[in-house]
């Protein structure tokens, strides 16, 4: 970690401990070291911190391309090893460097919904992450995040003292999936990237607010 990265993960663990009361399952089933993929449900703007400062390991994270047009944001984002993407939170210029990151060791959180919800509940996945999976080696590791809405969902205007927790499931791999989007037609591709994206929120759905 940088020191403006610990500093920062200190701080949100910091806040996450005190005023949201968080609670962390299964982190040790991330990667310490290597390339990995954290796929997470998305419902506030607090998910991406919560997601990454409850690891002992550093963390790429998306942000807003245009927000690194400003100098001292723009070196502040990079010392949090944010990824520049353009206001879809796509492109090929953002996929090129999440695969150079994951591609030199780094873990990255992506949110397979693309947005954050507007009623709380988990939305269909988008084939985004699909296409970043496959063109990748990484396993990635599917995370839920619960109370997060209610603590600062789109309802609100400040965050509120409720209580969220973060759960780590077991990593998933693609091996077939990846295997065959080498030698596939580009119609079967596109219907791989959104296999990958539902399989995972599958994954997603199925883990649930207790250590288990």
């Amino acid at each position: 970690m940088t020191i403006s990265y610990r500093i920062a993960w200190l701080g949100f663990r910091a806040m996450y401990a005190v005023y949201f009361r968080w609670r962390v399952f299964n982190p040790e089933r991330v990667p310490h070291t290597g390339p990995v993929i954290l796929a997470a449900n998305h419902a506030s703007f607090i998910d991406p911190p919560l997601v990454g400062s409850a690891l002992s390991r550093d963390i790429n994270y998306l942000a807003r391309e245009s927000l690194f047009r400003y100098p001292g944001i723009g070196a502040l984002l990079r010392s949090w090893n944010a990824v520049p993407v353009d206001r879809d939170g796509g492109g090929a210029r953002g996929l090129k460097i999440i695969l150079d990151r994951l591609l030199g060791g780094a873990g990255i959180i992506l949110f397979p919904e693309g947005t954050r919800t507007t009623d709380g509940k988990l939305q269909p996945a988008r084939s985004g992450i699909g296409l970043t999976v496959i063109k990748s080696t990484a396993p990635v590791v599917p995370v839920r995040v619960f109370g997060t809405y209610e603590a600062y969902g789109r309802h609100l205007k400040f965050p509120r003292p409720y209580r969220v927790a973060v759960k780590y499931g077991q990593p998933m791999y693609f091996e077939k999936l990846r295997a065959e989007a080498k030698t596939c037609d580009k119609a079967r591709l596109k219907v791989i990237y959104q296999e990958v994206a539902d399989e995972l929120m599958a994954a997603i759905a199925k883990l649930e607010s207790k250590a288990d």
